[in-house]
């Protein structure tokens, strides 16, 4: 998960970058993270920590590019549920690089269905699409398709300011 979550996004901005930059043109990069990025918890930490990581990567650039006067933009998508192929991502990789499945506890497999009827019951890519080229036009940061996940974040935001613990912005409050 590390791998593509968080080193795509790393080679990605190494590559591209500076072949942005050598162009000296306007142009606009958008980095995928997650609300899984701007929230305290996500059950799977590998997942949570990878869109944490990019979310920083994402920030740091774009303050460091527009320090230096650069013509290239960033922004960070942070979708929620889109009903994309994501879950058959296996379909893309290379026969020798495939995993094995593992065996799903019954959390894991509660979890994946949950997981898998909201993504089915999620925004459809053409519009997610259109929210992104509106946030280029706009040289807008933060791209934020689904704004259920708007308390949460502020949840987390007021939780930092105030001192208070992390805790689940999905599940019962204490």
């Amino acid at each position: 998960m590390l791998g593509v979550n968080l080193w795509g996004v790393i080679h990605g901005t190494k590559t591209f970058v500076p072949l942005t930059l050598a162009h000296e043109t306007e142009c606009h990069i958008v980095n995928t993270a997650s609300p899984a990025g701007l929230v305290s918890y996500v059950p799977e930490a590998p997942y949570h920590i990878s869109k944490h990581a990019v979310l920083a990567l994402s920030e740091n650039l774009a303050v460091s590019l527009a320090q230096r006067g650069a013509l290239v933009k960033v922004s960070v998508y942070c979708p929620g549920f889109v009903r994309t192929r994501i879950f058959d991502s296996e379909r893309n990789r290379p026969v020798a690089l495939q995993n094995e499945s593992a065996e799903m506890t019954p959390a894991q497999k509660g979890a994946r269905e949950a997981a898998e009827k909201a993504l089915e019951a999620g925004m459809s890519p053409t519009v997610a699409a259109d929210l992104v080229f509106q946030a280029i036009v706009e040289e807008r940061f933060y791209i934020l398709t689904h704004p259920e996940e708007i308390p949460h974040i502020r949840d987390r935001m007021e939780n930092v300011l105030a001192g208070r613990n992390p805790r689940n912005p999905y599940g019962p409050q204490r």
